[in-house]
């Protein structure tokens, strides 16, 4: 009777033990969103992979799009943790810290401390399988252009970086992309993506595109435009104010500059700057 009565004692507490290791054993699930360039989608999406698999209680979501786009869908409103532009001029029309000369709107978006300088990428000339229309140079491209016939270039919307690279290439040119486009030698993609697809596809004589971007896609590189020709192609990355998880979205950052991050990076065509 003595051993039942103890027994009959104990009960409770070994219920409310148990009840403390479960719920001291719970795991709080944290979502992080990520805007990042289109042209990051192969390198970021095997980092968020390799980053949930050592850290259980994160979720990365991914939104992949022109740095355009993406900037004015934070501008809207939309939900976001760390912002990872393919060119400065879109991460600092959001950055309060940026000269009101880029920052017309005064936007305020950034998180002071965060931002840095990510990674490097190359602005390629790039061709069909079979390059049909035997492009072999920048200056081939330029001397057709010049004519306003012979070949049909892919290039990016002017709102996009790869676009405004490519404008850039034509101002060092001196020639006039709308009588280029007039003329029936370009055609345009919403991000470089779009172009690099219309390359892949034999649609167009050649493109203009990122290094990473020709590479996860197969594609023939005839020619790599010059930092004189185009500036070069850094991308800068920050965590947002609008996070509602800052210290794990700054880890997240921390973890793909970080020797690991670096390799993926490295491997994807990318050259790492952070």
């Amino acid at each position: 009777m003595k051993n039942r009565k103890k027994l009959t004692t104990l009960a409770p507490v070994l219920l409310l033990a148990l009840f403390l290791c479960a719920c001291g054993g719970s795991r709080t699930e944290t979502d992080l969103t990520v805007f990042a360039a289109a042209s990051m989608q192969e390198s970021l999406t095997e980092l968020g992979e390799a980053y949930m698999r050592d850290h259980e209680n994160i979720r990365l979501t991914f939104n992949f799009d022109s740095s355009g786009t993406l900037k004015t869908q934070i501008q809207e409103g939309a939900v976001c943790d760390i912002f990872i532009s393919a060119g400065q001029r879109q991460m600092d029309q959001l950055d309060a810290a940026a000269s009101a000369e880029v920052n017309t709107e005064g936007l305020d978006f950034v998180q002071p401390g965060t931002r840095f300088d990510l990674l490097e990428n190359k602005v390629v000339l790039a061709v069909p399988e079979g390059n049909p229309a035997n492009i072999q140079s920048y200056d081939d491209l330029r001397e057709r252009l010049e004519r306003g016939s012979g070949v049909l270039l892919a290039m990016g919307n002017g709102d996009v970086p790869v676009g405004q690279y490519t404008q850039r290439i034509f101002a060092f040119w001196g020639l006039d992309e709308e009588a280029i486009s007039g003329s029936g030698c370009i055609t345009y993609g919403s991000n470089v993506k779009e172009v690099t697809t219309q390359v892949s596809e034999g649609a167009v004589d050649c493109g203009i595109i990122y290094g990473t971007d020709a590479s996860s896609a197969g594609l023939t590189v005839v020619d790599t435009a010059t930092a004189e020709m185009c500036g070069q192609v850094i991308y800068p990355a920050a965590v947002l104010n609008i996070s509602g998880h800052p210290d794990e979205a700054q880890a997240f950052l921390d973890y793909i500059r970080s020797a690991d991050g670096a390799a993926v990076l490295e491997r994807t065509g990318f050259t790492p700057l952070g």
